[in-house]
């Protein structure tokens, strides 16, 4: 039986949904996109700042390069120095964790001359990236309580065998191995993020240590500067600490880091405990679920003070959201212009709807509607923006956020922590956390496994305990290139210790001073997005004959079937 024109039209119409999807899959650019036609008028623009969010930035920049030929050059120098860069007029727009006009370690941090305004562009979590083993076997599974981590920060605890660190991991035989608390160098973002929860959640333990190290405050309050305590650490932005902690040299290192860079490292983070009593890794759906209870205030800076107590069992205390540091009305001392503006309104436009579906992939969490309409107020009142959108009519933006009754479908969609995520329970769960998603064996009865496993990796199976009380089920395997990185596995990637880049096969990322990492603008080379083009040309390729080959082939027997008859 010959295939009828009928058959060959649905084929057609199926063959054509599929190319749609897949160009869309590999950045055909939505409505809120500027389109390719205008890319000429682009003009290069620069900013500085948060290493926080440097790698979601870093991978929207390479794609509004790769599709639209917008140049985006970022020096992911800390918040601190891209607040300072942004009010000397050194760069277009900056990108911060810390607000202006706050009394940082007692010194006040003044507004700029020129016009700006605030606007969220990601969140997440800052986690606890660590480094540590049970005779060869890493630690994959480790959780903290907040009077434990900050016990830890403020050295009221020394070593891994602490009782304190035993009663929260009850299924682990812990070494007694010295503690290397790794703080940051620099001003930074994710330090000011840290000591404010600190700060708000036991001040005695946070005053007590900021006067044994040189601050004489009470209350100490927040600081981008960590004061630095003695057998502590110190190394530049977040590349420089969670390079250090990944070093095979540094096993007892712990530090504070945002969720990404572990991901990427390869390496795992403490579950923290929330105020209902589960501990929590600082994923996509439980950041989500905490920054329900942030408040924001008329500018769009953070009240995180409910966040650190949301009752919901699913929140990881530690979320909040990244500032972009727009320009806004006037700009004196600084070279941004009309041009300027158009290009950086594209770029928000781009990163408010398209770049949040990668969020979560590069660990982070998207920003909910409300925050993306807020969003697109502030870019429409950038000098020069050729984006002039209506908050109101975002049925282009693709946010992964938005559910269909208008709430936020990430924290919706947010399961809940398993029964052995539970502070007291009889057995700790074994699954990894981070880019280390192998099982670590506990006692007791530990399981692996429990619905916990991040995008990149796949979640063992359930592990009852044996006969010896221990729970040996093999974590997930395998895992998710992100940005030239493999996630998952158990096994950890080399990680140049000053950059905190994986070095397997890849580039170390900038040059570096022995004190951390020394970050410089960068630009996207061309050969990349040929090589992206290549492979989305290639893949569609494959598709196309894996869906049009069967029923050809099929066609033809039977042609020539009939045909011998």
């Amino acid at each position: 039986m010959a295939v009828d024109g009928g058959s060959w039209c649905g084929v057609g119409r199926r063959i054509a949904v599929l190319l749609a999807a897949l160009v869309v899959a590999a950045g055909m650019p939505s409505a809120l996109a500027p389109s390719a036609d205008a890319a000429p008028s682009f003009v290069p623009i620069s900013g500085s700042g948060s290493t926080w969010s440097f790698n979601a930035l870093e991978q929207w920049r390479k794609n509004v390069a790769g599709l639209y030929g917008m140049t985006i050059n970022f020096s992911p120098n800390g918040s601190t120095n891209g607040r300072n860069d942004y009010r000397n007029g050194q760069v277009d727009f900056a990108v911060s964790e810390i607000p202006y006009g706050l009394t940082d370690g007692g010194v006040l941090d003044p507004p700029p001359q020129r016009g700006f305004a605030y606007m969220p562009i990601v969140a997440g979590g800052t986690a606890f990236m660590y480094n540590l083993k049970i005779g060869n076997k890493r630690v994959t599974n480790l959780r903290l309580s907040g009077e434990t981590v900050t016990k830890i920060f403020t050295q009221k605890i020394t070593t891994w065998d602490d009782p304190e660190i035993k009663a929260d991991n009850p299924g682990l035989a812990l070494p007694p191995r010295k503690i290397i608390p790794v703080v940051y160098s620099n001003g930074s973002g994710t330090a000011a993020q840290f000591t404010a929860w600190m700060a708000n959640q036991y001040p005695a333990l946070w005053d007590d240590y900021c006067h044994h190290n040189g601050r004489s405050l009470t209350p100490c309050g927040f600081t981008s500067f960590y004061p630095l305590g003695p057998g502590m650490e110190a190394k530049a932005q977040s590349q420089g600490v969670a390079g250090f902690v990944a070093q095979d040299s540094s096993e007892g290192a712990i530090t504070f880091v945002e969720y990404s860079y572990a991901r990427n490292a390869g390496f795992p983070v403490a579950k923290l405990l929330n105020k209902a009593n589960y501990y929590v890794e600082p994923l996509e759906g439980s950041v989500a679920v905490a920054l329900l209870k942030a408040k924001l205030a008329p500018d769009l800076t953070q009240d995180l003070t409910q966040v650190y107590i949301n009752p919901d069992p699913r929140t990881y205390p530690l979320s909040s959201y990244s500032y972009m540091i727009l320009p806004k009305g006037p700009n004196p001392g600084s070279t941004f212009n009309d041009k300027k503006g158009a290009t950086l309104s594209e770029f928000g436009a781009y990163f408010l709807c398209e770049g949040q579906q990668t969020a979560d992939i590069l660990g982070y969490s998207p920003l909910p509607i409300n925050l993306v309409q807020a969003g697109v107020d502030q870019i429409n009142q950038i000098p020069g923006s050729t984006k002039k959108l209506d908050r109101n009519n975002l049925a282009h933006c693709n946010n992964p956020t938005v559910s269909p009754d208008g709430g936020n479908r990430v924290a919706e969609e947010a399961p809940q922590p398993a029964p052995c995520d539970l502070k007291g329970a009889s057995q700790q769960c074994a699954t990894g956390t981070g880019g280390a998603r192998a099982a670590t064996p506990t006692s007791g009865g530990g399981v692996g496994g429990v619905g916990s496993a991040a995008p990149g990796a796949a979640g063992g199976g359930a592990g009852g305990g044996g006969a010896g009380g221990t729970n040996n089920t093999a974590g997930g395997a395998g895992g998710q290139s992100v940005t030239g990185t493999s996630l998952g596995g158990g096994s950890a990637p080399a990680v140049d210790p000053d950059t905190g880049q994986v070095i397997n096969g890849s580039a170390a990322g900038s040059a570096s001073s022995s004190s951390g990492a020394s970050a410089v603008p960068v630009s996207v080379d061309a050969a990349d997005n040929r090589r992206q083009m290549l492979v989305a040309a290639l893949t569609i390729a494959a598709l196309l004959v894996l869906i049009l080959g069967p029923p050809l082939l099929a066609y033809l027997v039977r042609r020539r079937e009939g045909a011998l008859k």
